[in-house]
């Protein structure tokens, strides 16, 4: 009985004490997760209270573009009367009736700008002044001034616009789009369908976007972006402009949540060559240039597939001077990695003509730096000149059969003077060269990253590649005269 009760009385004793130890376990814990709750809220950077001092102190800067054009009424619409077609003399017949119909008229669209400095330069797309007989800039407190265009840039839709305004003006600076990142509130004010001064507001929903431009840089973000919208400014929460309004993906013509803009990174240099020279100078380096796939990684020993592999070099172009080569791997361009080869593109292209940049490459396994001169990229410039390789006599090596490019089948095959080369004139339906897609006609110019213009400069490469301890070699074909690389097995 006295164990019993001996055995009572101290957890009897003992159910208030653990209760006041649970309460006090169960308050640190709540205090905790109120702290990390709090913590995690000021990392997530909560939406702010209002806009409202935002759009108070940038606003002045946004303006609508208004442009008309002259046509003349009786020209038949395109695309609706075909050309030679009985209905075209309907057409006409029609006009004939009705003489007064001739008379020219205006047509007039609407879109958005901002201002860029206090006399008056003005930023908004190509798309919407272009083919403009008048244009027309429009501020928040319904003043307006005629604009006429200092310079435009098709390749990223940017348009720079000047008014005579009789006083200093409220502009807006740009910022380092590099600097925003995915999740970041953003705000787009603009003339959305026509309908004024409107603001929406949101977040940037995703970076480094492409849409079919060789310099693409969008921002994308879910604040609405609508028709006449474009041409105008998105914000960050500092109040600089990140990016020009440009386009949206949209099904139904309104927004659905996925606009893009224009990085201020990519407009803010052509705004100032536009500003001082009228047109735009991008940096050309002289190259044709390809993705380094895995494959090719692999092949040249690489630890990861990155940079842009050269496939082409203009000649007497920058690279050719500075001594570049074909299938050298462009890594590093003025200090900074190339990820791939859309990136070195848009590096060039901001780089300023007749500047001296460091280029590093990958060549046989060893990296080199290159001092580059860059020129001026050619006006129109689609695809560089041609050199297209072809062979001599044939003998067999990967399932190929090639042919030394020589006068006698140049001109036999009826191939440029420039072609040079190994000719393919059959493949092997069995080999890794015939799976690679390699087919008569196709000109090998170079292997293991060297030229090879004879059938023994090329079996030498496959030696020296197997004495290497690899199991593929990167040949460079040509077909039609464009470059590709293609890694193929060694048996």
């Amino acid at each position: 009985m006295f164990n019993s009760l001996a055995h009572v009385t101290p957890n009897s004793q003992a159910v208030p004490v653990q209760k006041a130890v649970s309460r006090r376990f169960l308050l640190s814990v709540l205090f905790l997760l109120f702290l990390l709750t709090q913590s995690m809220s000021a990392l997530a950077r909560s939406a702010p209270e209002s806009f409202a001092d935002l759009v108070e102190a940038i606003s002045p800067s946004v303006v609508n573009i208004t442009t008309s054009t002259k046509i003349a009424e009786n020209m038949a619409p395109r695309g609706i009367v075909p050309e030679g077609s009985p209905f075209e003399d309907l057409f006409r017949d029609f006009n004939n009736r009705n003489p007064n119909r001739g008379n020219p008229r205006n047509t007039s669209a609407l879109g958005s700008g901002f201002v860029v400095s206090e006399d008056g330069y003005v930023v908004t797309n190509n798309h919407v002044i272009e083919g403009a007989d008048e244009i027309l800039v429009e501020f928040p407190d319904l003043t307006e001034y005629s604009a006429k265009v200092v310079g435009i840039d098709k390749n990223i839709d940017i348009a720079l616009l000047k008014i005579e305004a009789d006083k200093p003006l409220t502009f807006v600076k740009f910022g380092d789009s590099d600097l925003a990142r995915v999740g970041d509130w953003v705000m787009a004010i603009g003339n959305p369908l026509g309908q004024g001064f409107s603001v929406s507001a949101g977040i940037i929903s995703a970076r480094n976007r492409t849409l079919s431009g060789s310099y693409d840089d969008y921002i994308q973000t879910d604040a609405a972006i609508n028709r006449g919208n474009s041409g105008g400014p998105l914000f960050n929460m500092d109040g600089s402009v990140i990016g020009v309004n440009t386009a949206i993906l949209s099904p139904t013509g309104g927004s659905i949540g996925i606009g893009f803009s224009m990085s201020s990174n990519v407009v803010g240099p052509v705004v100032a060559q536009l500003k001082e020279f009228g047109e735009v100078r991008r940096g050309w380096l002289g190259v044709t240039i390809g993705p380094v796939t895995e494959d090719i990684a692999q092949t040249l020993g690489m630890d990861e597939a990155a940079g842009a592999i050269i496939s082409e070099i203009s000649t007497g172009g920058p690279a050719d001077t500075a001594g570049l080569d074909v299938a050298d791997v462009i890594i590093l361009f003025d200090g900074k990695d190339v990820a791939d080869a859309g990136e070195l593109v848009r590096l060039v292209g901001k780089a300023s003509v007749g500047s001296t940049v460091k280029v590093v490459v990958l060549r046989n396994g060893r990296s080199k730096k290159i001092d580059v001169v860059l020129g001026k990229r050619p006006e129109n410039i689609t695809a560089l000149p041609q050199e297209q390789p072809a062979p001599a006599a044939p003998e067999g090596a990967l399932g190929l059969m090639l042919l030394e490019i020589d006068d006698v089948l140049r001109e036999e095959k009826s191939l440029p003077e420039s072609a040079e080369g190994l000719l393919v004139v059959d493949v092997d339906e069995s080999s890794d060269s015939y799976a690679k897609d390699i087919r008569e006609g196709d000109i090998i110019t170079d292997a293991g990253q060297e030229t090879v213009d004879t059938f023994e400069a090329f079996n030498e490469r496959i030696e020296a590649t197997k004495e290497a301890g690899r199991s593929t070699i990167l040949l460079l074909v040509r077909r039609d005269g464009q470059p590709r690389f293609v890694v193929v097995e060694i048996k």
